[in-house]
């Protein structure tokens, strides 16, 4: 039986493609360099904080350490000033998480995103204590694909693994869910492809946040 779900934030539950271009692009021309298009921050972002920063930096070519250490600073600096900058919640997510809870089913968020930066983007767009837990990119524990993180949080709540559902929009995401031995499911209305869904092995691929409910509990409907 089901009794979790786990969901990726950027591309998932949120959108926050402006807001992650606009924390990146402040800190290029921090460091003396052009400003990347938006669109490309789709390529950027996934696998951490540190990745954006590096890939960024490449494409603007001003990858050397002295920028990395610096532009990875300056990025999470950024972000945290205002990690709400054009976010919202996806059409008809909203209404699918409170199907869920409604059905007794715990909500987590366990991202790549940095931590503080991560609960406030979560909790601005939804609420406090909306989520049962939001866990971003923290010291000690490794970035997704390990499943190190997700693994604590579902011990934490005396979940198994088969017992909880890891939902996102990326290849990393279906990695992650595959890593910790959850059922995984890719979406198709974030920043990647179904083409990477299906390379990464995704277990099912949705095109609706409703279209997750019926996976999880059986006859349930927004």
């Amino acid at each position: 039986m089901t009794k979790a779900c786990m969901f990726d934030l950027d591309g998932t539950i949120l959108y926050t493609l402006d807001s992650i271009a606009r924390a990146g692009n402040r800190m290029l021309r921090e460091l003396g360099f052009p400003a990347q298009p938006l669109e490309d921050y789709r390529d950027y972002c996934g696998d951490g904080a540190d990745q954006l920063v590096a890939r960024a930096l490449v494409k603007a070519k001003g990858y050397i350490p002295e920028n990395v250490e610096a532009g990875q600073v300056l990025y999470r600096m950024f972000l945290a000033e205002d990690p709400l900058f054009k976010v919202v919640p996806y059409s008809g997510m909203k209404d699918a998480l409170d199907a869920l809870k409604a059905s007794g089913i715990k909500i987590f968020v366990f991202s790549n995103k940095p931590d503080d930066s991560a609960k406030k983007a979560v909790i601005g767009a939804y609420g406090p204590l909306y989520f049962d837990e939001i866990r971003g990119q923290r010291n000690g524990f490794p970035a997704k694909p390990s499943p190190e993180g997700a693994l604590e949080m579902l011990n934490k709540y005396q979940i198994k693994a088969e017992e909880c559902f890891y939902i996102g929009d990326m290849g990393i995401d279906i990695k992650t869910g595959k890593n910790a031995g959850m059922p995984a499911v890719g979406v198709l209305w974030g920043y990647r492809d179904r083409e990477e869904l299906e390379t990464y092995g995704a277990d099912y691929i949705i095109g609706k946040p409703e279209e997750l409910l019926p996976l999880v509990v059986p006859g349930i409907s927004v």
